[in-house]
């Protein structure tokens, strides 16, 4: 979508536990890790860990709040699609003229 990539290095899975990965989505790789804990009631709650932004106080402040937006959109889509089978669309519409 958008003709954009980017890099991703895989630096750890357990299975049911967490996955990391080290990417460059802010010019200077962080670390994304997905953590996963069942509960009770056989649910899921997934935790999300962005760290190692760089640069001043203002761009690091900047880069965190874009990195929380952009994940609450991904796992607010995954948790319609998963529990409900519905595609939200929530990118393109986010951005309807591109990105």
């Amino acid at each position: 979508m958008y003709n954009h990539s980017i890099w991703v290095s895989v630096k750890a899975i357990e299975e049911n536990k967490r996955i990391l990965i080290e990417w460059g989505a802010y010019g200077t790789p962080t670390s994304v890790e997905w953590g996963f804990t069942s509960r009770v009631d056989n649910t899921t709650f997934v935790s999300v860990t962005n760290s190692g932004f760089s640069g001043d106080g203002d761009g690091v402040v900047k880069q965190a709040l874009d990195s929380t937006g952009g994940f609450a959109l991904v796992l607010a889509g995954a948790k319609a699609f998963l529990e409900h089978n519905i595609t939200l669309n929530l990118i393109a519409d986010r951005f309807p003229d591109g990105h």
